[in-house]
């Protein structure tokens, strides 16, 4: 058994390992759908991976990590920048590869316009549902690295509180001997969402399949002409998202808080990518997160990398 010892870390966090091996795919899986933001048509094949490679993303042969490196500030979604070629949205699918323990992983993207710089991922109900589906489809099996040997998996335990904030928003990370999540919201503009908050009692593959990855993003219903002057939610729809206005336009919610657990979504792919070497995004820590974002969440896998 092999294990990665060159990490890029800081005081904050210690390596530890979690007893488990480094896992992949088992077999290629493809989905294909409509982007949010271009609204382009989209095929996202996964495929499996080499131990102590991690995920990236391929596309037009341009390798880009599913690392906080190549983050790049987007509005409302994540964006992977690489040597001029972007990957937009690519929140959900991560999400759902980290919790469901796909360490390594091939995704290749091919978009209908092959001379984009830009490729998106498909955002198919507005939820991680279509990813998760897809990686039981094929199931995991044990990763092995280019020589054919394997790598135990290694998680990030929070040494001491770390936090982010803007304003009255603020995403923080507190010693835990589990991983633990709790995210509030406040929308007093929509009182239809009003004030949420969502805790876990911890993040494991099966907590998160049935109570966060069904979670579909939101919107304000008076937002959604000024997102579209600005070129975004082109692809947008009641089919992709639940819209709030004095009420909820396309109802039933598949849970009262769904905003708000959507929100605990997001925020497990963005820290997906404080990943390295295949091991483990989320650190060992209990997340508290408030009126958080994208940009927050990638704000503290930073500070937890010692940037």
């Amino acid at each position: 058994m092999t294990a990665f010892n060159s990490f890029r870390s800081s005081k904050l966090v210690s390596w530890k390992p979690t007893g488990r091996l480094q896992q992949t795919l088992a077999n290629c899986v493809e989905r294909r759908g409509k982007a949010l933001h271009s609204g382009k048509g989209s095929t996202v094949r996964l495929c499996p991976g080499f131990a102590g490679e991690g995920r990236y993303f391929d596309y037009r042969s341009n390798l880009i990590p599913a690392s906080i490196d190549f983050v790049q500030v987007s509005p409302l979604c994540t964006t992977l920048c690489k040597d001029g070629f972007r990957v937009r949205t690519v929140e959900h699918l991560l999400s759902a590869l980290e919790a469901a323990g796909v360490d390594n992983c091939i995704i290749e993207i091919e978009n209908l316009d092959a001379e984009e710089r830009d490729a998106e991922i498909p955002i198919f109900d507005g939820s991680a549902r279509e990813w998760v589906e897809a990686v039981d489809e094929v199931g995991l099996k044990v990763a092995t690295t280019r020589d054919g040997k394997h790598c135990e998996k290694m998680a990030a335990h929070v040494n001491e509180p770390v936090y982010v904030w803007r304003d009255d928003s603020f995403v923080s990370a507190f010693p835990s001997n589990v991983v633990k999540i709790s995210y509030g919201i406040s929308f007093p503009q929509a009182p239809a969402i009003g004030s949420q908050w969502f805790s876990t009692p911890s993040v494991d593959n099966l907590f998160y399949t049935r109570q966060i990855a069904l979670a579909r993003t939101f919107c304000i219903y008076e937002e959604i002409e000024e997102m579209r002057n600005v070129g975004l939610i082109k692809g947008g729809s009641l089919e992709n998202a639940i819209v709030c206005c004095k009420g909820w336009l396309n109802p039933p919610l598949r849970f009262n808080d769904e905003p708000c657990r959507h929100k605990v979504l997001d925020l497990i792919g963005d820290l997906s990518l404080f990943a390295q070497f295949g091991n483990q995004g989320l650190p060992v820590a209990h997340i508290v997160a408030y009126k958080g974002g994208h940009a927050l969440h990638a704000g503290l896998a930073r500070q937890l990398m010692g940037e």
